[in-house]
C-alpha cells in the first residue's frame, strides 16, 4: 500500500497495490474528477452521434442517400468501438511504469479522440468521415477503458453504489450539454472542435491529479497467445460474469428501443404538432429528454446510496426492470401526450436505478483483479451491441408486426427478462 495526497479531497488517502481489493474510501474530489472525465467522454460521443454526424453526412451524401450513408459511418465506427474497448483494457491491465496502468490510456485516448474530432470537422467525403469517426471511436474507447477500470481499482465495494451513481449520471447529462453546445453555442462542423477540446480538458485533470499504484515491471509478461486467449471467458467457468453481461444487454436494449423511436412516436402516433400548433415533434422530444435526464440523474445517485447502505444490489436491478416495463405498457395502451410525459419520467426512474447498481454489481463479478479493464471492456460490448441491435429489431416491428403498440410491449418483455436474469448471479446479494 502507498500513501498519496488526493487533489480536491483535502486529506491523504491510501492507494491500494494494483491487484489488491481496495479498502480505503475515495474522497469527493476523486469522485468529482472521475465524473467530469466521464462527462467529457459522453459529450464527445453523443454530441457527434446525435447532431454533428447526421448533419454532416446529409450535407455530403444528400437527402436521398443520407440514411444508408449514416448507417455505414456509424456501423463501421461501432465495429471499431467493440474491438477497441476490450483490447485497450487488456493492454492497460498489462501496462507497467510509474504513471500507473490507466493514466497513459486515459491521456492517450483523450488526445487521439480530440485530434480525430478536429480531423472530422475537415472532411468532405463519406470515406473521410468514416475513417475520422472510426479513429475517434478508437480514442474514446481507449479513454473509457481506463476511466471505467478506475472504479474497481480504487473504490471499495461498500462505496461503489454511490460512486457509480455519480459516474453514471454524466452518460445522460452529457447528451443534453453536448446538444446544447453544438446547436446554441457553435454551429456546423466547428462543434467537433469544441467537443474535442472539451473532452481533453475534462479528462486530463483526472489522469494527472489522481494517483494509482503502478504495476511492477515483469508482473504480467506479455505473450500474444495469452493475450488473445484472455478475451474468451467461459460462461460455464464464470457464470456470474455471464449473467451480468446478459442482464446489461437486455436492459440497455429495452431502454434504447424505448428512447430511439420517441421522435417518430410523437410525430406519427401522438401527432404532437396538431396538439400544439406552431411546435414540432422535435420540441416535444426535447421536453421528454429533459424530464428523463433529470429523473435519471436523481435516481442514479439515490439508488447507488441505497444499495451501499443495504449491501444488496440484485433486488434493485429487478425493481428497475419492473419500473421500466410500466411506461412501455402505458404507451402501448394509452398513447397520449400526458401519458408520454409520465412515461418519460417513469422510464427515467427505472433506468436511473439500474445505471448505478449495474456498474457496481459488474465490478463485483469480474473474474480476476489482473484483468479488470479487459473484462469491463467485454461487458461494454453488451451495451454497444444492444444499442446497435435496437434499430434492427425496432424497424420491422413498427413497419410490419404491430406498430408502436407491439414495439413498446416488446420493450416491456425485454426489460423484465433482462432484470430477472440478475437473479442467477450468486456471488452478489
Amino acid at each position: 500500500m502507498t500513501n498519496a495526497a488526493q487533489p480536491g479531497t483535502g486529506t491523504t488517502s491510501t492507494v491500494s497495490a494494483p491487484l489488491d481489493e481496495p479498502s480505503e474510501p475515495v474522497g469527493n474530489g476523486w469522485v468529482a474528477l472521475l465524473a467530469l472525465a466521464n462527462l467529457g467522454l459522453f459529450m464527445a460521443y453523443f454530441g457527434a452521434l446525435a447532431v454533428l454526424l447526421p448533419n454532416q453526412v446529409q450535407a455530403v451524401a444528400g437527402p436521398a442517400h443520407k440514411v444508408i450513408a449514416f448507417g455505414w459511418v456509424t456501423g463501421v465506427g461501432a465495429l471499431w468501438a467493440v474491438i477497441a474497448n476490450p483490447v485497450a483494457g487488456a493492454l492497460s491491465d498489462r501496462t507497467a511504469g510509474r504513471f500507473g496502468r490507466r493514466r497513459p490510456w486515459i491521456v492517450g485516448g483523450a488526445l487521439v479522440s480530440g485530434a480525430a474530432l478536429f480531423l472530422l470537422a475537415q472532411q468532405r467525403s463519406i470515406p473521410g468521415i468514416t475513417i475520422a469517426w472510426s479513429l475517434g471511436q478508437i480514442g474514446l474507447n481507449a479513454m473509457q477503458a481506463g476511466i471505467v477500470a478506475a472504479v474497481p481499482d480504487r473504490v471499495p465495494v461498500a462505496q461503489r453504489g454511490a460512486v457509480c451513481g455519480w459516474f453514471g449520471a454524466p452518460q445522460v447529462v452529457g447528451v443534453v450539454i453536448a446538444v446544447a453546445l453544438v446547436t446554441k453555442v457553435v454551429t456546423g462542423n466547428t462543434g467537433y472542435v469544441l467537443l474535442g477540446a472539451t473532452t481533453v480538458g475534462l479528462a486530463l485533470p483526472f489522469a494527472l491529479f489522481t494517483r494509482s499504484a503502478p504495476l511492477p515491471p515483469g508482473q504480467r509478461p506479455f505473450s500474444w497467445q495469452g493475450f488473445v486467449r484472455s478475451f474468451w471467458l467461459s460462461p460455464v467457468s464464470y457464470p456470474d460474469f455471464g449473467w451480468a453481461w446478459l442482464t446489461r444487454f437486455f436492459i440497455v436494449l429495452g431502454n434504447s428501443i424505448a428512447v430511439l423511436y420517441l421522435l417518430y412516436f410523437l410525430r406519427d402516433k401522438i401527432h404532437y404538432s396538431r396538439l400544439f400548433p406552431g411546435q414540432t415533434a422535435e420540441d416535444g422530444l426535447v421536453i421528454l429528454l429533459a424530464i428523463y435526464t433529470v429523473v435519471v440523474v436523481i435516481t442514479a445517485v439515490l439508488g447507488g446510496i441505497v444499495s451501499d447502505r443495504t449491501g444488496r444490489r440484485k433486488w434493485l436491478v429487478v425493481l428497475s426492470g419492473l419500473v421500466m416495463a410500466i411506461p412501455a405498457v402505458l404507451l402501448a395502451a394509452w398513447p397520449t401526450w400526458p401519458m408520454t410525459v409520465a412515461s418519460a419520467a417513469t422510464l427515467g426512474v427505472g433506468f436511473g436505478i439500474y445505471l448505478s447498481i449495474d456498474q457496481a454489481l459488474v465490478t463485483q463479478v469480474l473474474p480476476a483483479a489482473n484483468g479488470r479493464a479487459k473484462d469491463l471492456g467485454i461487458i461494454s460490448v453488451a451495451s454497444s451491441g444492444a444499442q446497435a441491435l435496437a434499430p434492427v429489431i425496432a424497424a420491422p416491428v413498427v413497419a410490419h408486426f404491430g406498430g408502436y403498440r407491439a414495439l413498446y410491449l416488446c420493450v416491456a418483455v425485454i426489460v423484465i427478462f433482462g432484470s430477472a436474469s440478475v437473479s442467477r448471479v450468486r456471488s452478489v446479494p
